[in-house]
């Protein structure tokens, strides 16, 4: 994949079965289809449908060279929430960072002093590197 091609945004039912693919690594349907959080009205062949539509959009790669196919993930964690993240940013926030920021923290329960002293750290570093 090149970089220049965007993959498209994954759906809420595409991005749990990437969950399950970023934290198993390579599966099979089957695989992926008994990790997914039980309560699920998915079926095995609507997982087997959603990854092939997946891999169709290039969200997974699949490995036909075993007897069950085995598939991953073509993205990161990271890059698909910076993609998702970004989109948000744009359609709900106008594209400022600093909205997304205080709307994230004020959501959130409550901040731990560790997630704040992270928060501390990461925008120090930004604020270095924008120099």
């Amino acid at each position: 994949m090149t970089q220049s091609r965007r993959l498209p945004r994954p759906t809420e039912a595409e991005l749990e079965i990437l969950a399950v693919l970023w934290r198993r690594g390579p599966s099979t349907v089957r695989e992926v289809f008994e990790a997914l959080p039980k309560g699920r009205a998915s079926g095995y062949t609507t997982v087997l449908k959603f990854m092939q539509i997946m891999t169709a959009k290039g969200l997974v790669k699949r490995k036909e060279s075993q007897r069950a196919h085995v598939y991953q993930a073509s993205v990161s964690r990271e890059q698909t929430q910076r993609q998702l993240l970004t989109h948000l940013a744009e359609r709900a926030f106008g594209g400022s960072a600093l909205q997304l920021a205080q709307q994230a923290l004020a959501s959130a329960k409550q901040a731990s002093p560790e997630d704040l002293a992270e928060l501390r750290k990461m925008l120090d570093e930004f604020e270095r590197s924008q120099s």
